[in-house]
């Protein structure tokens, strides 16, 4: 555990608790088993903190439920005592897996019925856990964070109402943009990103990748993930393309401007892999726009790094452009719900945030700077110099 010796320089804010819900059981059990092994390793080196109440767990998961009626109604129910506990609550929006009966017809459930089992226990632990904080990978209605005419700001009014309901912390991964965070300006607010286990990953399933500026150049798939794109350019020390789109704003399809073409700024790409980094692939239609555009600009391989993985029309487009030979691997991650077919496709590839997860809850937990955790530089620096060194062997 890297971050042990500072640990065992802290108590923590409060005993630990963890309320994994309904969208993300699979993602909270492997939370739970990381922090029961840090903090095992941590009691082996420092025997003292085994004296501090409940820091030694076998797990600190909380059961909870929100049970619905006929109707449709629900309410949120804690099986547990929380009282005086640090309690940490996962929830992801996004999972459309999850049905509940609505007078005997079933629905699925939609980021806004997780958002309001998300406030059910919320409203079930107020004024009983010492503090609350709320790990939402996939930040509710990060796409609608801004105004454009007359339209709702959601994305602010769920952060606002969260603190509103006692919520001291917020985490959320690569949100759609940062700035929504001006919306509660005195208040916790981290945005994570998954840089280091994206090439973890990727190094994984390439071994013979090189990554130097003669055999690799990252791609910004529009303006929107420049940020992302300019940080992971730097970091590895390789040149940077970027896409931008033009759209038919005479025309509105699905709510949105329809994308008439991609236009490619940058080096030529002539012979090197390309790794194209964005927040989400919604339906893809653009993400493989611009694959097939950066393969018939004379690129090698392509690879799709991109933090959540909703493939909302499915997967036979991709399927169809690895057939063809556009795309080469698809890395993302599992802060959201992937089905089973997703993740036995042969270009795919999930990097596991649990670990990281873990060390996040465990950091705050203990009320230590994670500054560390938010710059994964050194760390990628010292994957490439481990992947380097066994390429030269």
């Amino acid at each position: 555990m890297s971050n042990i010796t500072q640990l065992e320089k802290t108590l923590p804010t409060a005993p630990l608790k963890i309320v994994a819900l309904d969208s993300c059981k699979e993602l909270g059990k492997k939370v739970n088993d990381y922090i029961v092994s840090f903090r095992k390793e941590a009691i082996s080196e420092y025997p003292e903190l085994s004296s501090i109440a409940h820091y030694d767990s076998e797990n600190y998961l909380v059961e909870a439920a929100c049970p619905r009626f006929g109707s449709g109604e629900a309410k949120g129910v804690l099986k547990e005592s929380i009282r005086g506990k640090d309690l940490f609550i996962m929830v992801d929006v996004c999972n459309h897996s999850l049905t509940y009966k609505v007078n005997g017809h079933i629905n699925h459930m939609s980021p806004d019925d997780h958002y309001q089992d998300l406030k059910r226990i919320i409203s079930a632990a107020t004024g009983k856990a010492r503090r609350i904080n709320v790990m939402m990978p996939f930040l509710y209605e990060s796409r609608q964070h801004k105004r454009t005419k007359r339209e709702s700001l959601d994305c602010a009014l769920a952060l606002q109402e969260l603190m509103e309901m006692g919520v001291s912390n917020i985490m959320t991964f690569d949100a759609h943009d940062p700035r929504v965070q001006n919306s509660i300006p005195i208040n916790g607010f981290d945005n994570f990103s998954p840089n280091y286990q994206f090439m973890k990953a990727l190094l994984r399933a390439e071994p013979d990748l090189q990554v130097d500026k003669d055999h690799l150049m990252i791609i910004s798939p529009d303006e929107g993930a420049m940020h992302r794109a300019v940080y992971l350019s730097n970091v590895l020390g390789v040149d940077m393309g970027m896409f931008y789109k033009r759209r038919d704003y005479s025309t509105v399809v699905n709510g949105k401007n329809p994308i008439v073409a991609h236009e490619f700024l940058g080096t030529d790409l002539a012979g090197k892999n390309a790794i194209i980094v964005d927040d989400m692939i919604s339906s893809g239609e653009s993400m493989l726009d611009v694959a097939k555009q950066i393969k018939e600009r004379g690129a090698n391989r392509v690879f799709v790094f991109t933090t959540f993985g909703l493939f909302t029309e499915g997967m036979a487009k991709f399927d169809e452009y690895y057939e063809k030979g556009f795309i080469d691997r698809i890395i993302t991650t599992n802060l959201t719900y992937l089905p089973q077919e997703t993740l036995d496709k042969p270009y795919f590839t999930c990097a596991d945030m649990s670990k990281f997860i873990a060390l996040i809850i465990d950091s705050l937990n203990h009320d230590t700077p994670i500054g560390t955790v938010l710059d994964p530089s050194d760390r990628i620096h010292k994957l490439l110099e481990k992947h380097n060194a066994k390429l030269n062997n």
